[in-house]
C-alpha cells in the first residue's frame, strides 16, 4: 500500500508539480542579440534588460527537458534549475525542493516583486510544489514538466490559478 502511495505522489508531482500550458519565448538568439530577444519576449525595451548574465543563461537553458530531480542540460527539474541559476547568476546557494526553498525566502507580494525574485505555486496541493525566477513585466522563468525550461507570464490562467507568492533570498 506504502509503494502505492508512493508511485501516485511521483505520478502527482511529474504531472502537476512543475506543469505548464504554454511559452511566451518564441524567437531565436542566433539572430538576434540576447538584449532584443528578450526585450520582445518580456515585453520591455532593450535598455530594460540590463543583467546580461541572467539572461545569457537563461538563454543557455531555454527548451532543456524535464527531469524529475534532474540538475544539467540532460534534464532539470524547477528547484534544480532555480537553484543552479541562483547559483551561477547571483552568486547565493540555495537547495532543496521547492517547498524547502520557499523556507529560505522572505515572502513579497506580487506587486513587489523584482528580477531575481522567486516566485512559488501551489500547484493542487497545500504546500509549495512550483517554483520559478521572477524577470520583468510580469514573466518568469522555470522549468516544466511538459516543454523544459521556458518563461511565461504570471496572468496566464494555469499559473494566476496556482500562484502562492513571491520570496525575496535573506
Amino acid at each position: 500500500m506504502k509503494l502505492f502511495k508512493l508511485l501516485i505522489f511521483i505520478f502527482l508531482i511529474s504531472a502537476f508539480g512543475c506543469g505548464t500550458r504554454r511559452s511566451v519565448t518564441s524567437t531565436s538568439s542566433s539572430s538576434k542579440g540576447i538584449e532584443e530577444k528578450y526585450a520582445q519576449t518580456l515585453g520591455v525595451s532593450k535598455s530594460d534588460i540590463s543583467n546580461k548574465k541572467l539572461y545569457s543563461f537563461i538563454d543557455e537553458w531555454d527548451g532543456v527537458p524535464y527531469q524529475y530531480g534532474g540538475k544539467t542540460k540532460k534534464g532539470v527539474d524547477c528547484s534544480g534549475f532555480t537553484t543552479i541559476l541562483i547559483r551561477n547568476v547571483y552568486d547565493k546557494e540555495i537547495s532543496g525542493s521547492s517547498q524547502s526553498i520557499s523556507k529560505q525566502c522572505n515572502s513579497i507580494s506580487k506587486e513587489k516583486l523584482k528580477e531575481g525574485d522567486l516566485v512559488f505555486f501551489k500547484i493542487d496541493s497545500k504546500d509549495v510544489s512550483h517554483v520559478g525566477v521572477y524577470l520583468q513585466n510580469n514573466k518568469f522563468v522555470h522549468a516544466t514538466t511538459k516543454a523544459g525550461v521556458m518563461i511565461n507570464d504570471l496572468d496566464e490562467t494555469y499559473y494566476k490559478k496556482y500562484f502562492s507568492g513571491g520570496g525575496k533570498l535573506q
